[in-house]
């Protein structure tokens, strides 16, 4: 199988912290998948390339030439169509120059190489949420969870997706398995309550609220804001 290394996933933090830092609704979400401790420093994952295109793919994200950067990725894919590496770089690339229809469809060729890796896969759901695609998202997060067990960060993206779609039952359900799978992730529970506001489920809100509380207390002052009315 078409090896996804270490570099490649520390690429995709590289990505959420640039979309934090563009501080849009459909981005934003990704600052809460990043590992702690996460270095994003592009050019210091890419071991298994020459030099001149780790120092050139440095240069390229320093100057947030996303254009140069992706015609480097083609480049290099020319030359190997079954490099997950490059898919994965041009996939950021293009999603920072916004040019969401092919991030997607270069994230599709990371899952298409690596499909047993989630970081393909969460990252292929955000560019079809990028791209005002929220349903692809959807299949696209189900599909991975059918390939292996998901985690806490699938999960709540998959609940994120069903919440553009205004679909809050699903959204809660799979906000739930985020919070299952890790009890101290404050986004999730955020979105676990505002699907419960939504959906006049006013005790689960409050029980999402109360959790929410020490973890995150200017996230669960905003949800306060959406407590459902007493029936």
């Amino acid at each position: 199988m078409t090896r996804f290394p270490r570099w490649a996933a520390a690429l995709c933090a590289v990505v959420a912290l640039a979309a934090l830092a563009a501080c849009t609704p459909q981005t934003a979400l990704l600052a809460s998948l990043i590992p702690d401790g996460t270095v994003s420093i592009l050019a210091s994952h890419l071991k298994g390339e020459e030099e001149s295109n780790r120092k050139r793919v440095a240069e390229l994200e320093a100057r947030g030439d996303w254009d140069g950067l992706a015609k480097l990725a083609e480049e290099n894919l020319a030359k190997d169509r079954n490099n997950a590496d490059w898919w994965t770089v041009a996939g950021y690339a293009y999603s920072r120059a916004g040019r969401h229809q092919r991030a997607s469809e270069c994230y599709y060729e990371v899952v298409r190489l690596a499909p047993d890796d989630m970081t393909g896969w969460t990252m292929l759901a955000q560019s079809y949420r990028d791209a005002k695609q929220p349903l692809r998202a959807v299949q696209t997060l189900n599909n991975a969870h059918r390939v292996r067990p998901g985690t806490a960060e699938t999960w709540f993206l998959l609940g994120e997706s069903y919440s553009d779609l205004d679909r809050d039952l699903p959204a809660a359900s799979a906000y739930r398995e985020a919070v299952q799978k890790n009890s101290e992730f404050a986004r999730a529970w955020f979105g676990l309550g505002r699907a419960y506001a939504r959906l006049g489920r006013r005790a689960e809100f409050e029980q999402a609220l109360k959790r929410l509380e020490p973890l995150n207390a200017p996230l669960a002052k905003e949800l306060a804001e959406l407590r459902p009315a007493p029936r």
